[in-house]
């Protein structure tokens, strides 16, 4: 069944140290972590509801996603949550689930449960049992006991046919700021059935929690290892320098291309967008495209990267080998080392660059361009 999705991350998170909706765990924004469990469990539209001035910070975090839009919430939940339903362009009858953005360890098998809820229900939320010994206290005191029996601590995302929901806050009368939308609807006569929550799914409140998150995810996420390959080749022309692996070499020729026909950085783009299977340079930087003329190659590179960051993956080494008679590579090999390692922000012995000759065979023995190859380690997580 098709669902639509709305991720509440209008809040300040001024107990957990501000911003925390922004802020990384598991090398991804807290915000991420539920953008891509909604969207890999089959939700075809999915509504931010930002802080105004967030634009960009959503943006960033959600940079490689689709299906997605944002838009800018209220000052309390009720607010940002109806902005929300507002912005969908989902039918009536379709359920929508209702998330938290400081629920990031948001399980496939919970949406399921949800979404099969909805078949007899007005709504469904992931709950609890209570299961510590509860206490009243008073000035540092016990001042009595809860009874735990028939205790439920509930969870999000919270799940809705549309307007269901929609008819429930149009004829709400109770306070400003329910604490959630199942007392809304719950309160319309609408009734609300509990699925089994995730212990996991936890509220990142104080700034302890996310430590026990990133503990949750060193533990509970796999990854795989993936290698990539890059070729390319520039012809020589006249010119007084050269563009090799980020370094400006000193020639008497120069590599031509409608960038700065940088190849190594070429060759090593190319690999490491084959790693994550993302196509190759020319998809995203045409050389049709006038804006790409006389450009760094490492933009390039860079984007390259922040797309394997993006799918919560790591760079784990890099090599690269530069095919060439002349110039000579070996006096400058640190030099392009020091700044593959500082673009990929990894240490220098993950960083290799090599050249060797074709013995003066074929158009590199001939001088008449210059071919790079590279290969590229990353690891990515498994989706669960």
């Amino acid at each position: 069944m098709t669902f639509s999705g709305i991720i509440v991350a209008a809040g300040s998170g001024s107990r957990a140290g501000g911003d925390k909706q922004w802020r990384t765990l598991g090398g991804k924004p807290v915000l991420r972590w539920s953008a891509e469990a909604l969207l890999n469990a089959g939700a075809d539209e999915l509504v931010i509801v930002i802080a105004p001035g967030a634009e960009p910070r959503v943006a960033e975090a959600l940079a490689g996603l689709s299906h997605w839009r944002a838009v800018v919430g209220g000052d309390v939940r009720a607010q940002s949550v109806r902005a929300g339903l507002a912005a969908l362009a989902c039918p009536a009858d379709q359920p929508v689930l209702i998330h938290d953005a400081a629920r990031p360890l948001l399980d496939r098998a919970v949406i399921d449960r949800l979404i099969a809820a909805l078949s007899d229900a007005g709504g469904a939320l992931p709950a609890l049992p209570v299961a510590d010994s509860l206490r009243r206290g008073a000035e540092g005191l016990m001042a009595g006991v809860v009874e735990r029996d028939g205790l439920w601590r509930a969870q999000t995302p919270q799940a809705f046919r549309r307007q269901t929901i929609e008819s429930a806050y149009a004829a709400w009368t109770g306070p400003d700021a329910p604490t959630d939308e199942a007392v809304v609807v719950e309160r319309h006569g609408g009734r609300v059935a509990l699925v089994a929550g995730d212990p996991r799914l936890m509220k990142l409140t104080y700034p302890e929690d996310f430590a026990m998150a990133e503990a949750l995810l060193s533990q509970a996420t796999r990854y795989q290892t993936r290698i990539g390959s890059g070729y390319d080749v520039h012809r020589w022309g006249p010119g007084g320098s050269v563009w090799l692996c980020g370094i400006e070499v000193p020639h008497d020729q120069t590599l031509i291309g409608h960038s700065d026909a940088d190849a190594g950085l070429h060759a090593l783009t190319d690999a490491l967008l084959g790693a994550i299977a993302q196509g190759d340079i020319g998809d995203h930087f045409p050389p049709t495209d006038p804006k790409w003329k006389g450009a760094s190659s490492d933009l390039f590179l860079l984007h390259a990267a922040e797309l394997v960051t993006a799918r919560g993956g790591r760079i784990v080494n890099v090599d690269v080998t530069l095919i060439c008679e002349q110039p000579k590579v070996k006096p400058h090999r640190q030099a392009m080392r020091e700044r593959i390692a500082s673009l990929l922000s990894l240490p220098l012995d993950a960083v290799s660059v090599k050249a060797t000759t074709t013995e003066g065979l074929g158009f590199t023995g001939r001088g008449e361009g210059l071919a790079a190859q590279a290969v590229a380690t990353v690891e990515i997580p498994i989706p669960a």
